[in-house]
């Protein structure tokens, strides 16, 4: 070998030993060193907290318990699904999301990583709370509050504090599907949709039987094109535009192809409130609203058992309804006892306590709304605008008992009077590709499938050619443009259900919305018993009353608390700035 060949084969060598050693000691450092022993560890789920158990012998993870969690049916396998990933790889780097449980499954990520790090000697720091104060600060992270929070920045306040009692953002708009009603906007523009502000402002009063605000009615149909705007500026995708029960047009903005909207705005707008510098605290749970001689002035907050106070020049009040509390339910509507709901947990109504100091104005509190089309097994709601794509509803003999438009509360007690107190909702897959939120149904398992309409009516246990009678006729129908039967409009049957294979998912009602609480004006102001405005308190979205009277029509939530989110934080900020 020459002196050349020599040197070569000797940097070779060295080069190749320095990328081993590096190799070698990069892996070292990348492979955790747990104890052995059971380590626990707590993350945030979609209902509350998700509480894990980790055994780890030889140094190596080789179990785990469940200890509490609070998820729904369907999501709790999502909890086993990602545990059981973790023991395969003995590390969570990464891990598959169970789809249509993403909460649950992240939650459980963030329980597994802190039980590891106890595991690798990592303590978990808890901060010390302290008082402190700001300009706004709103309670409550769900669509109203973060509209607001974003709305605030947006016009120059410096310091807002968003507020959640939950691990999570969003509440019950995370669950939304339909969309957000609006008339005359550009969407309906562009896609040639005649509509107007009359007869959107006409809908919603027959739909709340004229018992609705209509100041209130006014304002939210009005602002409702431009916050559609707004959105979409942001970043929320609302260009597809849908029906729903009891409007007379298409004005239900939603994502393209129909997808969820709830699912789609929510990480949008968080991701926005952040950006913007909102100072956003979870799992920070508002016990009080502080008053300074009957002004609004800050509120107390308990988190990791410690509570601190948070001075303020505007206090706006997000919290959402109360159909998870099922003992303040049954108190203002007793026939709705042992009724199921849609509601997530933190839904319960604490605010109303808070106001009463002020002498805080209740509304309406009597008006609660079931939805027709709820799974009875877990609690998923099915979108109304699955029947708005033309679907049906059919009993257990396989025959239709009304018009599949009609408002929720009408829709509801047809149900319940049908055997059972259940009902189906059946289309086919002409409406499964009109429509892409049923895609999640179909991932979540909840569907039960038939190549033609007398085999999906066999697996249904129906009387034998009942339901394929049932869709004949209705085919006829639509062909007709013409429901003898019941008066579904003709342009409430958009297509004939003629492409198998056809599906179906058992429904029944269930508590979905609150439409009373707390009394507030076209400033989304505070308002005490003689209909006075309280310094320095607004509210927005569910939480008030008088929006949607006595029936919400689908659509309507969205809009309510996107609109008058932002007239909160508006209102508040003309109000600091005097």
């Amino acid at each position: 070998m020459n002196k050349k060949r020599f040197f070569s084969s000797l940097i070779g060598f060295i080069v190749a030993s320095i990328a081993a050693l590096i190799f070698i000691t990069t892996y070292s450092l990348k492979t955790p060193a747990y104890a052995d022993g059971e380590w626990t560890g707590r993350g945030e789920g979609r209902n509350g907290p998700i509480e894990i158990s980790l055994t780890v012998k030889n140094k190596k993870i080789v179990d785990y318990k469940i200890l509490s969690e609070s998820e729904t049916d369907f999501a709790k396998p999502a909890i086993k699904s990602v545990l059981d990933q973790l023991l395969a790889q003995g590390n969570i780097k990464s891990y598959d999301a169970v789809s249509g449980a993403t909460i649950s499954s992240k939650g459980t990520v963030e329980a597994i990583r802190n039980a590891l790090n106890q595991a690798s000697g990592k303590k978990e720091k808890v901060a010390k709370e302290k008082d402190t104060s700001c300009d706004i600060v709103i309670i409550g992270a769900g669509g109203a509050g973060l509209c607001a929070s974003i709305e605030a920045k947006q016009k120059g306040v410096k310091d807002v504090i968003l507020l959640e009692k939950m691990g999570v953002v969003g509440g019950n708009t995370t669950s939304a599907t339909g969309g957000l009603n609006a008339a005359e906007t550009r969407f309906q523009k562009e896609l040639g949709i005649a509509d107007s502000k009359e007869s959107f402002y006409s809908d919603t009063m027959k739909g709340g039987y004229n018992l609705n605000d209509s100041d209130l009615v006014h304002e939210m149909v009005n602002k409702a094109p431009e916050t559609v705007d707004w959105l979409v500026s942001i970043g929320v995708d609302l260009t597809d535009v849908g029906k729903m029960a009891g409007s007379t047009n298409k004005r239900t903005h939603r994502p393209q192809g129909g997808a969820a909207v709830g699912a789609h705005m929510i990480p949008v707008l968080e991701s926005a409130a952040k950006t913007l510098g909102v100072d956003l605290r979870k799992n920070s749970k508002v016990i009080d609203i502080i008053s300074d001689n009957g002004s609004a002035a800050g509120v107390v907050v308990q988190k990791d058992n410690q509570t601190y106070t948070i001075k303020a020049k505007a206090v706006i009040i997000a919290t959402g309804g109360f159909g998870a509390n099922s003992k303040m339910v049954e108190s203002y509507v007793p026939s709705l006892a042992g009724f199921g709901t849609t509601n997530h947990k933190g839904a319960t109504g604490d605010a109303f306590a808070w106001i009463e100091k002020f002498d805080g104005q209740l509304t309406q509190m009597d008006q609660i709304q079931t939805h027709p089309t709820v799974v009875p097994s877990n609690g998923v709601m099915i979108t109304e605008a699955v029947r708005g794509n033309g679907a049906i509803m059919v009993n257990r003999e396989g025959k239709r008992f009304g018009t599949e438009m009609a408002t929720r509360d009408v829709m509801s007690a047809n149900v319940l009077a049908q055997t059972g107190k259940t009902a189906y909702l059946v289309f086919d897959t002409s409406v499964r590709k009109s429509l892409k939120a049923i895609e999640g149904y179909i991932e979540k398992g909840l569907l039960t499938e038939g190549q033609t309409p007398d085999e999906l009516g066999e697996k249904l246990g129906m009387p034998t050619g009942s339901l394929a009678a049932t869709i004949s006729n209705y085919n006829t129908y639509v062909v007709n443009g013409s429901d003898p039967e019941f008066g579904r409009k003709a342009s409430e049957m958009p297509r004939a259900l003629s492409e198998g294979p056809y599906f179906a998912v058992e429904v029944g009602p269930a508590i979905h919305h609150t439409m009373g609480g707390i009394k507030i004006n076209t400033k989304a102001e505070v308002l005490n018993s003689k209909n006075q405005v309280i310094p320095g308190l607004y509210a927005a979205g569910e939480v008030t009353g008088g929006v949607h009277g006595g029936n919400r029509l689908g659509g309507n939530a969205v809009a309510d608390i996107c609109v008058f989110g932002k007239i909160a934080a508006d209102s508040a900020v003309e109000f600091i700035n005097q």
